[in-house]
């Protein structure tokens, strides 16, 4: 096993990137060894005016063991066919979403590992101190966060290298939960997009029709949305106070209006195929 005082030898694909900027920044705060790699124009003079210089891809890549792809998604196919073959035996490939990884999209090699991260972003329910952490609340800058992995290997050394290489990207990290690339993808997207964020729009549509159709004044409805939305979050999802027998009914009201009564089927394996295969504009999924 590699001592863990040994440098990490890390390179990121897509350093100029949105995704890969935020990787960047975090991964130059370390001591470990890394190469930055960016193709466009715009996201390799990104790179320069950080102050960080640029590497070609077989250079970075020659002895990495660890390689961070922050492309989109829809670029992850065709820059892994070019990554993989490139790759030392025994390195490992870490996207940060794992819709192409679960959709088989990605180039494989059997003596190269196959790992996913993503973030968790700051709890709503995190205790924070700081005017920095306020403002965090995608999470890498100041406010900690949690993250989930998943990697195809029974190999200690390799998770180490994983955690150690997540936990610097998105750091501060809190913990680092494991999970299978399967369960991953149930949670991203199924879990936050499909439910959380779509809730999230749907709130923000409401708000627009009780101000712009209803005449309500903007500051009355927003304010009483956002204190009511903490309420709801901390009622629904820990139990901090009963909610009121008026609201619950109030709350059945919306469901039935609202909700259809097979939502729940968005969690099998084939509504799963049909989300993912939408969102890399594929016809379907192959197993």
């Amino acid at each position: 096993m590699k001592p863990t005082t040994e440098t990490l030898r890390i390179a990121v694909i897509g350093a100029g990137g949105k995704m890969g900027t935020r990787v960047s920044n975090n991964l130059a705060k370390t001591d470990y060894a890394v190469a930055y790699v960016e193709n466009s124009p715009a996201g390799r003079q990104r790179v320069r005016d950080a102050g960080r210089s640029l590497s070609e891809t077989s250079e970075a890549v020659a002895d990495a063991d660890i390689v961070v792809l922050a492309v989109p998604d829809l670029a992850l196919a065709a820059v892994s066919a070019q990554i993989v073959p490139q790759l030392p035996s025994g390195s490992i490939v870490l996207t940060l979403d794992p819709a192409a990884a679960y959709a088989g999209l990605l180039a494989v090699r059997d003596d190269v590992i196959q790992a996913v991260a993503h973030p968790c972003h700051p709890s709503v329910f995190l205790e924070r101190t700081t005017k920095e952490e306020w403002a965090d609340t995608f999470g890498g800058i100041a406010a900690p966060q949690d993250a989930i992995a998943a990697i195809e290997s029974d190999d200690a050394d390799k998770k180490r290298i994983v955690e150690e290489t997540v936990r610097a990207i998105y750091a501060p990290v809190i913990d680092v939960h494991w999970v299978t690339i399967k369960q991953l993808a149930q949670l991203e997207p199924t879990l936050v997009e499909t439910v959380a964020c779509m809730i999230g729009a749907l709130l923000n549509e409401a708000l627009d029709e009780a101000i712009n159709t209803m005449g309500i004044p903007e500051a009355a409805a927003r304010s009483i949305l956002y204190g009511h939305t903490q309420v709801a979050l901390a009622n629904g999802l820990r139990g901090d106070n009963p909610f009121s027998d008026a609201c619950l009914i109030a709350m059945d009201y919306g469901r039935e209006r609202i909700i259809k009564d097979d939502w729940k089927k968005i969690f099998r394996d084939d509504e799963l195929d049909a989300n993912l295969a939408r969102m890399l504009h594929l016809d379907h999924i192959e197993r």
